[in-house]
């Protein structure tokens, strides 16, 4: 059983309903969610709208391999209504964003998947979320503990 770490996020429409059901579908397919932050409204990061985000993290217990929880997560976006990923830095409104930030303390660099996620220890709005529910998680790279990352 491996513990995984997401990042979520939404700007349009009903948000915490895309939030929960978010959590909902990685539920019923990724594992079972041991823990779940509360949601927190923040600014966009890395460009300008008009529109707040509401993010949240989420502790999962899984038997899957990494690039199986990226898929199904991805998969999930689609469903709830994700249309692009951002590329290259560009940033963009979105009704859902699920982001794999920790698989257990593996660390993996290829052209599909980093982990720990690149950015994560940059992002407030990550790292809050993240921080209330796993404060002396240890960054797998950083070897500091979330609450000192925050």
């Amino acid at each position: 059983m491996m513990y995984v770490y997401f990042g979520l996020g939404t700007n349009l429409g009903d948000k915490e309903h895309n939030l929960r059901l978010a959590v909902r579908k990685i539920e019923e397919r990724v594992g079972k969610v041991v823990s779940l932050s509360a949601f927190y409204a923040t600014a966009p990061w890395g460009f300008s709208s008009e529109h707040t985000f509401l993010n949240a993290a989420a502790c999962v217990e899984t038997l899957l391999p990494p690039l199986s929880v990226l898929h199904l997560t991805q998969e999930i976006e689609r469903e709830i209504g994700r249309t692009h990923k951002s590329v290259g830095g560009v940033y963009s409104d979105r009704v859902i964003d699920i982001d794999l930030l920790l698989y257990g303390d593996l660390v993996l660099d290829t052209p599909e998947l980093k982990l720990p996620h690149p950015l994560m220890h940059e992002r407030r709005f990550v790292m809050g979320p993240l921080a209330e529910i796993a404060p002396d998680l240890v960054h797998p790279i950083l070897k500091k503990k979330m609450r000192e990352l925050l």
